[in-house]
């Protein structure tokens, strides 16, 4: 199956399970790779044989900037959710969310959840 990765997408949000994260927020990432048939899009250059990337980032955006989440299972579920219900020819989408600074004590780069949905 072919892939359309969108990599690194970063969102300031209040998702967390501390009071202070829904209060003072904290930047996440998100990665998502949207899997259809691509061929007919290269053949003809035609816009509606693909996602648009436009329309697929503000479906993100809308869930990492919306209504706060305790979970980034939360987070990962309402994305991969909302692309599969706005674009048909997805078969699949697979979606990573990143929280940058988890308040865990001890260097890291971050904490993530990966999930895998399809049709």
């Amino acid at each position: 199956m072919d892939k359309i990765y969108m990599s690194g997408l970063e969102f300031y949000g209040y998702h967390g399970v501390f009071e202070e994260e829904n209060r003072l927020g904290q930047r996440f990432l998100a990665d998502v790779v949207m899997s259809l048939p691509l061929q007919q899009a290269g053949l003809t250059d035609d816009l509606h044989e693909t996602v648009h990337y436009g329309e697929a980032y503000d479906c993100i955006r809308e869930i990492m900037d919306g209504e706060p989440a305790k979970l980034l299972e939360t987070l990962a579920e309402r994305i991969a959710a909302s692309l599969l219900a706005s674009f048909p020819a997805l078969q699949d989408v697979q979606v990573k969310v990143t929280k940058l600074h988890p308040p865990i004590k001890g260097p890291m780069n971050g904490v993530a959840v990966e999930i895998v949905r399809s049709r």
